[in-house]
């Protein structure tokens, strides 16, 4: 699993997304994780600059280093859920500034709730339930891009860790869609 996770949310399209890893890498000197060639955009994984996290880290991080009792990033009562999460009951239908709720247990922000967070991997939807179980990077083909976590304008269900939905990249989300980066060290 990573070692690193930085949480930035904002509203870049994933395509934008991948830029910006790629640029912050080489503003710090790191190698790129990404190659872009027009559409075609392949992940070195074992560069040691910025990426987007797969799947299955971003699972693994927001239920607090992969614990199967946490149906939110953070706890698993709904009761409690107003203090880790931005959704629709407690957002007043806006996003927040990362970090003013409650972190999970890897003191990591904003997994569930706020916005929804681009994945590395291509979406399909009998993957997941038929991937490798050692760190999947997701399937080979597909047009869309996993996302995860929900967002400040759904349901709590939508925002539990083992949800998942898809979005096309090359569009915005209006609002709803940012990424969090990671890195290998």
């Amino acid at each position: 699993m990573p070692e690193n996770f930085f949480g930035f949310k904002t509203e870049f399209i994933k395509y934008d997304a991948i830029e910006f890893c790629n640029k912050l890498s080489e503003q710090e000197g790191l190698n790129s994780c990404y190659s872009i060639d027009g559409a075609n955009i392949t992940c070195d994984f074992s560069a040691n600059g910025y990426r987007l996290p797969t799947e299955a880290e971003w699972e693994y991080a927001a239920r607090s280093g992969g614990r199967d009792d946490r149906k939110w990033s953070g706890i698993n009562s709904e009761s409690e859920i107003g203090d880790y999460c931005w959704y629709y009951l407690n957002s007043g239908d806006k996003v927040h500034p990362v970090g003013t709720k409650q972190p999970n247990g890897l003191r990591i922000y904003d997994m569930s709730g706020n916005v929804w967070e681009w994945c590395w991997d291509l979406y399909a939807s009998d993957y997941y339930s038929n991937s490798p179980s050692d760190n999947p990077k997701g399937p080979a083909s597909g047009s869309n891009r996993v996302i995860r976590g929900g967002g400040w304008c759904n349901h709590s269900g939508y925002c539990r860790t083992a949800n998942r939905d898809y979005y096309n990249p090359s569009l915005s989300g209006n609002g709803v869609l940012g990424f969090r980066l990671t890195r290998s060290q």
